[in-house]
């Protein structure tokens, strides 16, 4: 056991885990995100790469005015442009972090860089010291640090600290390393470098081998003081180290660690069932931590041993991650004060506005199911806060009615309602949700395409709650959108419309309803319609 250390978490779900495919999220979504992180206490939010194009400053840009709490951190490549276009995303950030990087292994440097070793150093030097300059927090990433030769990554780290560097983080940027070369790779810069202790050390491990946490854990054996990683683990190829992985280890094994951190760990379950709800793409069953096996037991001798002491197949408990246990039994005779004080207890605080319409859904819920069970309040309350916006502006499910069958063209009659106005369109399609989103499509009278559908049960039973997750597009980009009910119709229309309000909400609507309204006038054509009867669905 080591000597009682403080390890900082930084957390780059929001820069490294959006470039995973399926997790890039809108402005609202990473701010969401971006509070939900501070509030599990992450102290460095890595919010994007600024230059990257002008989607990716303004988030930068809407994280830094948004929290307050936590470092915001903006990455660069080392060269002036980006570093400028960090410094400007990052103005109104408390705590702001300038994070650049150049590579140093031979590798890189030959085949991508074009440069000689010396050329790198001093460019990465150079750099330091121009973003020293413009923001006092300054980090230096070696990219592919663990293939670069030890005497030169111990160069580049003297140089950089003297620079001007308050953090130097070496990457193991392909996830090749093992726990043991990682750990005396660490070490060595830890123990080598003579101005180390000017600066702390970080680590940044990719999971290519399945090996990014043990990395990441070695890391911290080594000397490393603050640990790079993503929620659940998400990021390029097999993603990065699991934040909760990580802390949970040093959580429960602080025997060996020693190590004390600022993480929350009871957020756990609650940021990564956000990051589920944010992108559509459901947790592993068998995640660690966060997935929803991590506290189930079925065998026989496992349940007898969890009935006798819980610590016989359980090293840490539901509650210390935040997994739901109820406490309260609600249902349709449940009142409204029991019904907030589980939404409280649930980490959710609505608004006595939000209060009003959540009753309500919780009520049509109650009449439909038994026992509600805290997986369907949280559905409802994700469900609701996806909605946003003002209801007076958003297009709202009236009524609908199908006609299906499999020796039939499926048929839909959707009426819809903005402000008190009401709207009916039927529509065909192959299948009943391709019909129903036709006729949504006809009445808002703009064209999307069905990018991605998917369907999953929140709970078990023939009476479970549907969760329906879609993504769509028009010319503008992709929007997303969730809706949970009994009737997968139902969750079917609710999901497109939370997606089809983000598509033609203020930030968009403007610009592409415009843009669609002058180009009819100048050319007197219409957009093409029908675009859904191409899009790539499952029709459950």
């Amino acid at each position: 056991m080591q000597e009682d250390v403080q390890i900082r978490f930084f957390d780059t779900t929001l820069r490294d885990g959006e470039q995973a495919p399926g997790y890039s999220m809108n402005l609202d979504e990473k701010v969401r995100m971006a509070l939900q992180l501070e509030t599990l206490g992450v102290d460095v939010i890595e919010a994007g790469f600024a230059i990257a194009s002008p989607g990716d400053a303004e988030a930068v840009a809407a994280i830094a005015r948004s929290v307050k709490g936590a470092a915001i951190a903006s990455l660069s490549r080392a060269l002036e442009k980006d570093i400028d276009a960090s410094a400007r995303a990052l103005r109104e950030a408390a705590h702001p972090r300038i994070h650049t990087f150049i590579a140093t292994s031979d590798l890189h440097l030959q085949y991508k860089l074009k440069l000689t070793r010396e050329e790198a150093l001093d460019q990465a030097r150079r750099m330091v010291a121009y973003a020293r300059n413009l923001c006092a927090e300054v980090e230096f990433s070696a990219e592919d640090a663990f293939r670069t030769d030890l005497d030169y990554l111990c160069r580049v780290t003297e140089a950089v600290i003297d620079a001007g560097a308050t953090v130097v983080n070496l990457p193991d940027t392909v996830g090749y390393a093992t726990p043991n070369e990682f750990y005396e790779m660490v070490h060595a810069v830890h123990t080598r470098v003579p101005n180390m202790h000017k600066a702390i050390l970080a680590v940044h491990c990719h999971n290519d081998l399945g090996l990014g946490v043990a990395n990441s854990l070695a890391g911290i054996r080594a000397g490393a003081r603050q640990v790079e990683c993503t929620i659940g683990g998400i990021g390029e190829r097999a993603g990065n180290a699991a934040l909760e992985e990580i802390v949970m280890t040093l959580r429960t094994r602080a025997d060996h660690f020693g190590c004390s951190y600022n993480i929350r760990t009871e957020e756990l379950y609650r940021t990564a069932r956000l990051l589920a709800s944010i992108t559509g793409i459901k947790i592993a069953p068998n995640k660690p931590i966060v997935g929803q096996n991590a506290f189930s037991h079925e065998s026989g001798i496992h349940q007898h041993g969890m009935m006798a002491d819980s610590r016989t197949y359980e090293i840490m408990t539901p509650e210390s991650v935040g997994v739901l246990k109820t406490s309260l039994v609600l249902g349709k005779h449940s009142g409204q004060h029991a019904f907030r004080k589980r939404l409280n207890e649930l980490g959710y605080r609505p608004t006595d506005e939000e209060m009003s319409g959540l009753f309500e859904s919780f009520k049509v819920l109650a009449d439909r199911k038994k026992t509600i069970e805290d997986r369907d309040l949280v559905a409802l309350m994700e469900s609701a806060l996806a909605v946003g916006a003002d209801p007076k502006k958003m297009w709202m499910l009236d009524s609908f009615v199908v006609n299906s069958g499999n020796r039939m063209i499926s048929t839909a009659c959707v009426s819809l309602r903005k402000g008190k106005k009401k709207y009916r369109e039927v529509a065909m399609g192959a299948g009943p949700v391709n019909a129903s989103l036709k006729a949504i499509e006809k009445i808002i009278r703009h064209p999307f395409v069905l990018e991605d559908y998917r369907l999953q049960a929140v709970t078990e039973g023939r009476e479970a709650l549907g969760e329906v997750l879609v993504k769509i597009s028009d010319e503008t980009g992709f929007y997303r959108g969730r809706g949970v009910s009994t009737d997968v119709i139902e969750a079917s229309i609710l999901s497109c419309l939370v997606a089809v309000n983000h598509m033609l909400d203020e930030n968009t609507a403007a610009s592409a309803l415009g843009a669609a309204t002058a180009a009819r006038e100048r050319t007197g054509r219409t957009p093409p319609t029908g675009t859904l009867a191409e899009s790539r669905m499952a029709e459950e």
